[in-house]
């Protein structure tokens, strides 16, 4: 190697003398592919832990029918539905097809998994969804008080409505909320997503989607949209609280690390109130840990939507996956199970390039 080529010149020098860092604009585009990478691996794992645990009962279809039929016809549907082959035989295929994108069909119904997803799968969304708007706006308020209030009589409420909303059971939780607002005060409707006549009219809507709230939208009757979103309040609420309590303590933690940095106690000794130092300068930094455990929290409330729906009879994945564990339709549960972690994996994909880009240092 020439001495041209190791001799930085002039030109890249700054005015300092000093040599310009390198430019990292490639570790965001690095980060990105590597997540990307990741989750192939991830999703590998999760469908073959998911495949061997359902059939640590035997095989689907002794698990169904098993006591019901006699041996010879058991065998029969064991054998047509080649679940008579070795384990390892029907992994590989089972592999085979969710590449194609059949994650099978249930026993009961017959029904395409994918199809039960697509009918059952809005009702669960949407509830996840108004169940984080309750995390936010109950969690991060309620975080930033605590911070402000540390070490006083109310950060000490806070931290105690922290710890009980996520130790108390989603279902305990649900039944309370019912039995007061609903049965004792009558404010809210006792079950499901919406009204017999509002159903009844959002049946009307072309392309329907599924989603309660946005067909309610297309009717053009705020009645029906009030409806809908009366009936979502308390089942939002009772799975929600439990994410609610890990951001008021996440936002706590980190609002109180950020003022006590030596940014702020500069503005502190210039006479910035502790109000302002709180909204300018640590409300954002707190919100960073927040966005990086939202996938996780998804998950979290994925799981607990199996309570909560079967609680308000809510008619989601969670409904209906309850209804095929007590049939023992375990296709259908391995099916719907199997989804999910794909549905949560990407979740947690887009969740962390989100948080990357947000902030840099996650990238390294």
């Amino acid at each position: 190697m020439s001495t041209f080529d190791t001799v930085q010149t002039t030109e890249d020098l700054p005015a300092s003398g000093r040599p310009k860092p390198k430019s990292q604009g490639g570790g965001f585009g690095r980060y990105v592919l590597v997540r990307f990478l990741l989750m192939f691996p991830t999703i590998f794992i999760l469908v073959t832990l998911v495949f061997f645990l359902a059939r640590t009962t035997g095989d689907p279809i002794t698990a169904a029918q098993g006591g019901r039929l006699g041996p010879e016809a058991l065998a029969e549907l064991r054998a047509a539905a080649g679940y008579d082959r070795p384990l390892f035989i029907q992994y590989f295929e089972y592999l085979g097809q969710i590449l194609t994108g059949n994650f099978g069909s249930t026993m009961t119904t017959n029904r395409p998994v994918l199809e039960v997803l697509t009918t059952y799968g809005p009702a669960t969304f949407e509830l996840v969804f108004y169940s984080l708007i309750v995390a936010f706006a109950v969690g991060i308020p309620l975080g930033l008080l605590a911070a402000y209030h540390r070490d006083k009589t109310q950060d000490a409420i806070y931290r105690v409505l922290a710890i009980f909303w996520y130790a108390i059971p989603i279902f305990f939780a649900g039944l309370l909320l019912k039995l007061i607002f609903s049965v004792w005060l009558k404010w809210f409707p006792v079950a499901g997503r919406a009204s017999v006549g509002a159903e009844l009219q959002m049946q009307t809507v072309p392309n329907k989607t599924g989603f309660y709230t946005i067909d309610a939208l297309m009717t053009g009757d705020p009645a029906v949209l009030g409806d809908v979103l009366m009936h979502a309040v308390l089942p939002s609420i009772a799975l929600g609280l439990a994410t609610a309590g890990i951001f008021l303590r996440l936002v706590r933690t980190n609002v109180i690390g950020t003022l006590t940095t030596d940014y702020v106690d500069a503005a502190r000794s210039r006479g910035v109130a502790e109000s302002r130092l709180l909204r300018k300068h640590a409300y954002r930094p707190a919100l960073i840990p927040i966005i990086t455990v939202i996938g996780l929290q998804i998950a979290l409330l994925l799981s607990g939507a199996v309570l909560t729906e079967t609680t308000f009879e809510w008619k989601g994945l969670g409904f209906i996956l309850a209804e095929f564990i007590e049939s023992r339709d375990f296709m259908a549960v391995q099916g719907i199970v199997v989804l999910l972690a794909v549905i949560v994996t990407i979740t947690n994909f887009i969740v962390d390039i989100i948080a990357a880009y947000i902030d840099p240092r996650v990238r390294y």
